[in-house]
């Protein structure tokens, strides 16, 4: 067998194991299709690397897993980012060890980068308030279109209840529920969780749905989620980021429906609420992720503390 056949093997083997776990993720975990995608990419990224090194991925050891999250920091990936892939690693093999391919998992003692530790970037309550309420004049002027009644409902709803940007385009009509201040809402693997909403962001989905979509429906176009686009169809994820990064705050940084998921959390945390709350809220499955939120808290708690404390004024040594 020459060098390229055994090459071209090696990669027909490998992609087969992972359209095998993908079908597995999507069947039997019952994962989104764009997770699945993500896990897809991750794996053919550590092909790649094993392939270049004359090896399959089921034969893959701990020395090829932590050489390709090296070349990943050699690459200025972040930390977040190799974590994710780190755990689409994890799953993998031990979907190989459960199923009795491999007899060990070289992930085990792999270190995964402690992601937990990077501060979610937030915007300042001000700059929210500054892009809600520019963007609620344009909604409430006698000229509002459907167009800017359905952006302004979008960003109350980033906010105030923290949604992925997936789950504000999967978002339908009944899910919502206005005369009991909530929103159903469907998250990664398809978990469902119950959003309470402020006055603010039902107003305004209440004025989108009475006199914005109506105008959106196309005859012929059936769409059965809540925010269209002009021409009838259910937005994309790009074109809900690209919309929030046109009315960042003026003169402030780029605002991202990420951004705005994470002010809510933030901001809440800074008033006071308890972790719990805000886990259940966001729909984090792990309270580990939601802990980093007490250090924003603690860097709020400081400021605070240095303003308004009477020995909370840092010391001015004389030069």
């Amino acid at each position: 067998m020459t060098q390229v056949q055994g090459a071209t093997q090696q990669a027909s083997g490998n992609v087969g194991v992972v359209r095998e776990f993908c079908a597995y993720l999507r069947v039997e975990k019952g994962m989104r299709p764009a997770t699945v995608e993500a896990y897809r990419r991750d794996l053919e990224q550590l092909a790649e690397h094993v392939e270049g090194r004359n090896g399959l991925l089921m034969t893959a050891a701990q020395a090829d897993v932590s050489g390709f999250m090296e070349g990943l920091r050699g690459h200025g990936v972040e930390s977040r980012s190799i974590a994710r892939k780190v755990s689409a690693l994890r799953g993998f093999f031990r979907w190989l060890l459960l199923d009795k391919r491999i007899g060990h998992d070289p992930t085990v003692n792999v270190e995964s980068p402690a992601s937990w530790k990077v501060l979610p970037k937030s915007l300042a309550e001000s700059e929210v308030s500054e892009m809600l309420e520019r963007t609620g004049s344009a909604a409430r002027a006698a000229d509002a279109n459907g167009l800017a009644l359905r952006d302004h409902a979008i960003l109350e709803l980033l906010y105030a209840g923290g949604l992925r940007v997936g789950e504000i385009c999967a978002l339908r009509e009944e899910d919502l529920h206005l005369d009991q201040a909530r929103v159903q809402v469907r998250g990664k693997g398809d978990k469902e969780r119950i959003v309470p909403l402020g006055v603010k962001a039902i107003e305004a989905l209440e004025r989108y749905i009475s006199m914005g979509r109506p105008g959106l429906v196309k005859p012929g176009v059936m769409a059965r989620v809540l925010f269209l686009s002009v021409r009838g169809n259910p937005l994309t994820r790009q074109w809900v980021w690209e919309m929030v990064r046109a009315v960042s705050p003026v003169g402030g940084p780029k605002a991202s429906p990420h951004k705005l998921r994470h002010s809510c959390a933030t901001h809440m945390v800074e008033h006071g609420a308890d972790l719990r709350s805000v886990q259940t809220l966001l729909g984090h499955a792990d309270i580990a992720t939601t802990q980093v939120y007490t250090h924003v808290a603690l860097g709020h708690l400081k400021s605070v503390h240095r303003a308004h404390h009477p020995r909370g004024k840092r010391r001015v040594v004389a030069s």
